[in-house]
C-alpha cells in the first residue's frame, strides 16, 4: 500500500509561484506513473499534469502549459509540481496520485491507484 503526502500549498498572489511536493511511502515511486489533479470548490476533480515512471514523458492540461512543470526524484521517492505565473483560477486543492499501469495518457481519475489527501493552493487576484 502506497501512501502519498502532499505539501507546499499555501496562499500566493497572482503571478507568483509555488512548488508542491508529494512524498511516497510504503512503496517505491519509481514503480509508478505519477500525476497531479486539482479540485476547485463546487467542481469535479480534474487532471492537471502527469509524468512517466522515468520522467521521460509528461502530459498536461492546456490551461497549465508553459506555467506548470512536473518532475520526480526517484531516489527521494518524491514528485514535484512547480507552478509559475499562478492565476486565480488555479485556486484548488491539489492532489498527488500514483498509477501502477499506463492508460489514457494518465488523464482519467480511474487510471490511478493511490491518492494523497491534498494540499490547498489559493491564488489571490
Amino acid at each position: 500500500q502506497v501512501q502519498l503526502v502532499e505539501s507546499g500549498g499555501g496562499l500566493v498572489q497572482a503571478g507568483g509561484s509555488l512548488k508542491l511536493s508529494c512524498a511516497a511511502s510504503g512503496g517505491t515511486v519509481s514503480n509508478y506513473y505519477m500525476g497531479w489533479f486539482r479540485q476547485a470548490p463546487g467542481k469535479e476533480r480534474e487532471f492537471v499534469i502527469s509524468i512517466s515512471w522515468n520522467g521521460g514523458r509528461t502530459y498536461y492540461v492546456d490551461s497549465v502549459k508553459g506555467r506548470f512543470t512536473i518532475s520526480r526524484d526517484n531516489a527521494k521517492n518524491t514528485v514535484y509540481l512547480q507552478m509559475n505565473k499562478l492565476k486565480a483560477e488555479d485556486t484548488a486543492v491539489y492532489y498527488c496520485a500514483a498509477a501502477a499501469t499506463f492508460s489514457d495518457s494518465l488523464r482519467p481519475l480511474g487510471a490511478y491507484d493511490y491518492w494523497g489527501q491534498g494540499t490547498q493552493v489559493t491564488v489571490s487576484s
